[in-house]
């Protein structure tokens, strides 16, 4: 029987600069499945860990960076893999960073600041550009929604 699971999470990174929102964007390497394809902050939900734990620390393993900002996105993507026979369903997140300054693991073989637009065209999946655009469009308009969906990140992250 084909089961729904939540076992991965997606995650937005973004800063404001003079000219608009930028996103990270990070490429897989050629040693991981899907190489090459641009994503967001991206991981495996571990034993014990909240999906919003996960999302910060990938981002910390993978970028180098801290949040400043996050929130829970309005989207939750899903797949269905035919590897293992499951639906998955993805919790999406917005993380604001202050800096655009990371340290690349090696997951991923380079990385790109881009706007809304740049990242609609790199990003493959409809489930990323979905994601992206609800990050976006939360954060462009302000709206309620952030308030109510701000994740607060304690001392330990």
């Amino acid at each position: 029987m084909t089961k729904s699971i939540i076992r991965v999470i997606d995650s937005y990174v973004f800063r404001q600069t003079e000219t608009g929102i930028k996103f990270l964007l990070l490429k897989r390497n050629v040693n991981k499945i899907y190489e090459h394809l641009w994503q967001g902050v991206a991981g495996k939900i571990e034993a014990g860990e909240k999906a919003w734990e996960t999302a910060i620390r990938e981002l910390k393993e993978e970028t180098g960076l801290s949040p400043k900002r996050m929130f829970v996105a309005d989207h939750v993507s899903r797949f269905y893999e035919k590897h293992g026979d499951r639906i998955n369903l993805v919790p999406v997140f917005g993380i604001e960073v202050d800096t655009d300054e990371i340290t690349l693991s090696m997951e991923h073989s380079d990385y790109r600041w881009v706007d809304l637009e740049e990242a609609l065209q790199l990003l493959i999946w409809r489930g990323q550009r979905t994601g992206i655009k609800v990050v976006h469009d939360m954060v462009a308009s302000g709206d309620d929604r952030l308030r109510w969906s701000e994740v607060k990140i304690d001392s330990r992250f």
